[in-house]
């Protein structure tokens, strides 16, 4: 079942968010235009990851994953508010009533519309690159699925090469086949069993021709739900645990390999 908002199952709009007790390893700092930016892991680090948040902003499953990548890549994780204290009101999730339906939305098409993140998220990469950032990589869940993918199609403002190293999408939401035509780096893309699989089994073979496919990373997790990876993962369920885990790990080895 899709919901108001394109390439958006009913999922997205119905599954609420798990309350977690983890503790959070980074700090919030200002950086260039964002007044907070979670950031985590090794300061002198040449390898940086931004990530794009689900529509809750800042929870403690997606920190954790960042502070997972941190260590494991041995990186400096950035996770900008892109919302500016203002993600999706949690009193709203799930949408009770018409004029709820109708926020949410409004959300996707305003604040968390492409063309309102993706410029500030580039000229903030590019800040990283002019600070001596020498791998770079983007992973998004929900809606920043799809804007980490529009970020693989994009250049630095020095020069003609990508000013990712690699994209990823996990449990992604807005995505369609079309979005991966101007991929200039390899993907990874993880949907649960609510996504649209068939929509991103098109994006894969159409990516086939790419110089940089066998790189690219896929795989769908069944037996999980929209969400299992962040704001929504219910890290007390063993199952999601077991495939929260797994997907980090797998996030953490596409970018090595991609690199």
């Amino acid at each position: 079942m899709s919901s108001d908002v394109p390439y958006t199952t009913e999922a997205c709009c119905q599954i609420p968010v798990v309350q977690s007790t983890y503790q959070p390893q980074g700090e919030i700092i200002k950086m260039g235009k964002y007044d907070d930016v979670y950031v985590v892991g090794n300061k002198g680090s040449t390898t940086s990851v931004i990530n794009v948040f689900d529509i809750f902003g800042f929870f403690p499953q997606t920190q954790q994953g960042a502070d997972i990548l941190a260590e494991t890549l041995g990186a400096r994780v950035y996770m900008p508010d892109f919302f500016f204290g203002k993600p999706y009101p949690l009193a709203e999730h799930p949408p009770k009533n018409d004029e709820q339906k109708k926020n949410f939305s409004a959300f996707f098409a305003t604040t968390a519309a492409p063309d309102n993140v993706l410029p500030g998220l580039l000229e903030f990469a590019n800040q990283l690159r002019k600070d001596g950032t020498s791998k770079l990589y983007v992973y998004g869940f929900c809606w920043g699925g799809k804007i980490a993918t529009l970020c693989g199609c994009q250049t630095r403002e020095d020069s003609s090469q990508p000013l990712f190293d690699a994209v990823a999408a996990v449990h992604p939401a807005m995505m369609n086949a079309a979005d991966g035509k101007n991929l200039l780096v390899p993907i990874g893309i993880f949907p649960s069993q609510d996504e649209n699989v068939e929509e991103f089994k098109k994006m894969v073979s159409e990516l086939e021709s790419k110089p940089f496919a066998s790189k690219n990373a896929y795989r769908v997790y069944p037996t999980m739900h929209h969400g299992w990876a962040a704001a929504r993962a219910n890290l007390d369920d063993e199952e999601n645990l077991k495939q929260y885990k797994d997907v980090y790990s797998r996030l953490a080895t596409f970018f090595q390999n991609a690199a």
